[in-house]
C-alpha cells in the first residue's frame, strides 16, 4: 500500500517533467522549421499543458479504468475552473478580453454541454452502462479540428499587426547548431518515454490504492487524478498571478478545457471507447456549470472579482465534499 502510494507520487512527478521537456523540444523544433509563434503556442503549448491528462485517460482506458480516464478530463476541467481560477482571482482579480468572453469561453461552455450530450445515451442519473463510443470519439474530434481552424485562421487575420516583432522573434530564437538540433530531438523522445512510463505507473498505483481502500476509480478519477494532471495549470497560474499577469490563467484554463474535453476524450475514445460506470450526471453538470459561472463572472465588467473567485473556490470545496461524503 505505503509502496503504490509511493509509486502514485513518483508517477505524477515523471509525467509532469516528461511533459515539460516534451513541450520544450517541440517547441524548439518547431521554430527551427519557422513555424509561428502563435501556431506554436496553439497547438503545441495547448498539448503539452495538456500532455498529462492524454496519457493517463489513454493509459487509464487501454488498462480497463474508463472511470479514471473520463473522470480525469471531468474533474481535471472542474479543477482548472473553480479552484486554478478561483484562487488566482483572490490573489490578483483577472482581466479577461472581450474576445475570450465571447469566443474562447463559448467554445468551452459547448465543449462541456457536447460531452455532457454524448454521455447520455439514455436519461438517467448515474449513467451507468452508458459509453463514449468511437462514432462519439470521432465527432468529438471533429469539432476540435474545426476549433483549431478556426483559431488559426482568426490568428492569421491578426498576424499583420505583429509581423516585424514576429520575424525578429523567429531570427533571436532560431539556433542551427547540430548540437541544440540532436538535444531539442532527445527532449522531445525522452519527454514522450517519460509521459507514457509515467502516465503507466501513475494508474496502476491509483487504481490498486483504489481497489484496496475500497474507493471506486471514478472518485480516484474526478479528485487524485485530475489534481495531479491538472499542476500544470496550477504551476502556470500561481506563477503568473506572482508576475501580477494573472490574466493568463484564464487563456490557460479555457484552452486547457477545450483541448482536454474535445481532444484528449476524442482521441482516447477512437482508439479505446469507453464504458461508463461510475460517472454521475451531476460531475458532468458540474462542469458545465462552473464554465457558465465563470463566463457570467468574466461577462460583467470584463473582470474575474476577488469575491468571485471566493465563490469558485468555495464551489470546488462543495464539489470535493460532495465527492467524499459518497465514498
Amino acid at each position: 500500500m505505503l509502496l503504490n502510494s509511493l509509486y502514485i507520487i513518483i508517477g505524477i512527478s515523471i509525467v509532469l517533467y516528461g511533459a515539460d521537456r516534451l513541450t520544450a523540444g517541440a517547441s524548439a523544433l518547431a521554430r527551427r522549421m519557422n513555424i509561428p509563434e502563435i501556431v506554436i503556442g496553439l497547438t503545441i503549448v495547448a498539448a503539452g499543458t495538456s500532455a498529462p491528462e492524454f496519457f493517463v485517460s489513454l493509459m487509464s482506458a487501454l488498462n480497463g479504468t474508463p472511470d479514471m480516464a473520463v473522470g480525469n478530463v471531468v474533474g481535471s476541467n472542474i479543477f482548472n475552473v473553480l479552484l486554478i481560477v478561483g484562487v488566482t482571482a483572490m490573489v490578483a482579480p483577472i482581466n479577461v478580453t472581450r474576445v475570450t468572453v465571447n469566443k474562447d469561453m463559448v467554445w468551452a461552455i459547448v465543449a462541456a454541454i457536447m460531452l455532457l450530450v454524448l454521455c447520455i445515451d439514455r436519461p438517467a442519473i448515474s449513467l451507468s452502462g452508458n459509453s463514449i463510443s468511437r462514432l462519439d470519439g470521432i465527432v468529438l474530434l471533429a469539432v476540435f479540428m474545426y476549433f483549431m481552424n478556426y483559431t488559426l485562421r482568426m490568428a492569421r487575420k491578426n498576424k499583420a499587426k505583429t509581423a516585424t516583432q514576429h520575424e525578429d522573434s523567429q531570427l533571436q530564437s532560431r539556433d542551427n547548431s547540430l548540437f541544440d538540433l540532436m538535444k531539442n530531438i532527445t527532449f522531445f523522445i525522452c519527454g514522450l518515454a517519460m509521459l507514457i512510463f509515467g502516465s503507466n505507473l501513475f494508474v496502476s498505483s491509483a487504481s490498486y490504492v483504489a481497489l484496496t481502500l475500497g474507493i471506486s476509480e471514478s472518485i480516484v478519477g474526478l479528485t487524485i487524478v485530475a489534481g495531479g494532471t491538472s499542476l500544470p495549470e496550477l504551476a502556470t497560474s500561481v506563477v503568473a498571478a506572482k508576475k501580477g499577469n494573472s490574466a493568463i490563467a484564464i487563456g490557460n484554463v479555457i484552452g486547457s478545457n477545450v483541448f482536454n474535453t474535445l481532444a484528449i476524450l476524442g482521441s482516447t475514445a477512437v482508439i479505446c471507447p469507453m464504458q461508463i460506470n461510475g460517472i454521475n450526471i451531476i460531475d458532468i453538470l458540474t462542469m458545465v456549470v462552473s464554465m457558465l459561472v465563470l463566463w457570467l463572472f468574466s461577462k460583467t465588467k470584463l473582470t474575474v472579482e476577488r469575491w468571485e473567485g471566493g465563490i469558485l473556490t468555495l464551489g470546488f470545496a462543495t464539489y470535493m465534499a460532495y465527492l467524499l461524503s459518497n465514498i
